[in-house]
């Protein structure tokens, strides 16, 4: 008898053991396709800021043209001035697209993660599994009293 309840432990033992594992690298897998999900949203961000650039440059390029053209012909300098704030524009969207914007916006996230940890903090703390079982019950219960004060 005392051998068939300790082989029972043994194989209670193997099998906790074999769903710990199997749970692990459950998680695991988990952890990295969303990192790999991050990863490709990430460049398509990317992509779609150079994409960007070829337009918005491309209009700097046609509109600063026709100011030159237009200051030549008037030699008034003001048909030059909104090539001040288009060359910001077109600067800012060059560094997002091929500089090293992201890596200063990166540096920038992980200063915030450390030192202004408040500022990211989920209003009213992360939920748990409990309030999220209280909240689904309060909806289902609010299904139920409206259902008897409006019935179909």
């Amino acid at each position: 008898m005392g051998n068939i309840n300790k082989s029972m432990q043994e194989a209670t033992r193997k099998n906790q053991e074999f769903m710990l594992e199997t749970q692990r690298v459950q998680l695991e897998r988990q952890i990295h396709m969303q990192n790999e999900m991050r990863e490709k949203m990430m460049s398509m961000q990317i992509a779609r800021s150079r994409e960007l650039l070829y337009w918005v440059g491309s209009f700097y390029i046609v509109a600063a043209l026709g100011m030159i053209t237009g200051f030549r012909r008037t030699k008034k300098p003001g048909t030059l001035v909104p090539l001040l704030p288009l060359s910001f524009i077109v600067a800012y969207q060059a560094d997002l697209a091929y500089g090293s914007k992201l890596n200063r916006i990166k540096m920038e996230a992980e200063n915030i993660l450390v030192f202004e940890r408040d500022l990211v903090a989920v209003p009213m703390g992360v939920p748990t599994p409990a309030s999220i079982d209280e909240a689904r019950e309060r909806q289902e219960e609010s299904k139920r009293l409206n259902k008897r004060l409006y019935p179909l």
